[in-house]
């Protein structure tokens, strides 16, 4: 079982809220595109708005739980929140946070036998 204190568990929803707020953000825009631009329906914006909204709460939330279980200074946890904000940064911040240590990232080396 694991558990929300399990450091590569925190990175893994991390990752996978990060992907998803990308997500979320694009379908909102294309919603966003045919409302304003096409002026045809607002059938994307009534769906994936509080689509997106419900998944960014979920990366403030995890994006809180990671700053305290991966040990995240003050300034790590700020960007990462700030990231949330301009489409599609999250996964600028995903990557980067991979790059300098901040995300554990792949299973532990397995230990020598013997």
């Amino acid at each position: 079982m694991t558990s929300l204190t399990d450091p590569r568990t925190v990175a893994r929803a991390f990752r996978a809220v990060a992907i998803a707020e990308a997500v979320s953000w694009a379908l909102l825009l294309v919603g966003m595109f045919v409302k304003w631009v096409l002026r045809t329906s607002e059938v994307g914006v009534q769906v994936f708005g509080p689509v997106h909204g419900a998944v960014f709460l979920a990366f403030v939330a995890v994006t809180l739980l990671a700053w305290r279980v991966l040990g995240w200074s003050p300034g790590t946890a700020l960007l990462a929140l700030a990231a949330s904000v301009p489409p599609f940064a999250t996964l600028w911040f995903e990557r980067w946070a991979q790059r300098t240590g901040q995300l554990p990232v792949g299973d532990p080396a397995p230990s020598p036998a013997g």
